[in-house]
């Protein structure tokens, strides 16, 4: 298991579905820009052959029994990464959107932050154009949240994001799965917690493969439901504090246990090499 900048372990988070046309392109990406990372793809109940392409492109895949919801897919991510001690968890979309020559700028900036996002929006000349309904909640949402974190967000519904030890530890347990709970909700229990929240600029990409689907309809919808889901972060119960720095070493240092390939096994013993593998994780559930 290599090590990034400062000696930290770093996690790189693939939640996909379906992404067979498009994951390999973006694990080989991943890797020539940060080699220093390991690669863990949570195949979030697929129906194409994205966790065997993904294992022979090089990473460990944990296939999830059905589909989740990148919220779910998520939270099974953040407990591999507590469970095997990374200093750093990231989350990057499978459909090459996000672009990994930011990751190390990501990566610096927990310096003085528990959860940097990678950010549109956030400089003047960002070429990435949203209009319409879909930007007004974008906005709103941005508004609420920057008030909440105490600092200023522009894209507080992009999901390329680093976390480190003590926003994995939180995440790893209260990571919402609903719409919009991997970025908005996610965000509101963070800073609820205590996390230190900051945004990085970032350029975002069309998808490589697949086909993003928008129009007016579904812009009004997306407004409607983000102002619902916003409402509900807001009124929920959350941590008020993050568990005590002992319990999260505790738990970090636990033996940990890895099922074998077939997903009815319930073998214990953990893998002798460090080769790419699918595993179903016994954290596959939220």
């Amino acid at each position: 298991m290599s090590k990034g900048p400062h000696g930290l372990r770093v996690l790189v988070i693939v939640p996909a579905w379906n992404e067979q046309a498009s994951i390999a392109a973006t694990l080989h990406e991943i890797h020539s820009c940060v080699p220093w990372a390991d690669l863990l793809v949570v195949d979030d109940g697929s129906a194409d052959r994205t966790a065997e392409v993904a294992v022979a492109a090089g990473a460990t895949v944990c296939r999830l029994p059905f589909n989740l919801g990148v919220g779910g897919a998520m939270r099974t991510g953040y407990r591999y990464a507590l469970r095997h001690g990374y200093d750093v968890a990231v989350q990057i979309d499978a459909d090459g959107q996000h672009d990994p020559r930011f990751l190390a700028a990501l990566v610096d900036r927990l310096d003085g932050a528990d959860v940097v996002i990678g950010a549109r929006f956030a400089k003047a000349d960002d070429p990435y154009v949203v209009r319409g309904p879909r930007r007004w909640a974008m906005v709103l949402l941005a508004w609420v949240l920057s008030r909440l974190a105490r600092t200023r967000l522009t894209d507080v519904t992009s999901g390329f994001r680093v976390s480190n030890r003590r926003a994995i530890a939180l995440f790893a347990k209260h990571y919402p799965a609903e719409y919009l709970g991997d970025t908005v909700e996610s965000l509101v229990i963070a800073a609820r917690a205590g996390c230190r929240i900051t945004q990085e600029p970032v350029t975002m990409r069309a998808r490589t493969a697949g086909r993003a689907s928008h129009s007016p309809v579904k812009a009004a919808i997306y407004l409607c439901r983000a102002v619902v889901a916003l409402l509900l972060a807001l009124v929920r119960d959350w941590p008020a504090q993050f568990e005590d720095e002992a319990e999260v070493r505790t738990s970090t240092t636990e033996p940990t246990t890895e099922p074998t390939t077939e997903p009815t096994s319930e073998s214990t013993v953990e893998p002798t090499t460090d080769a790419p593998r699918s595993v179903a994780h016994p954290e596959a559930r939220p």
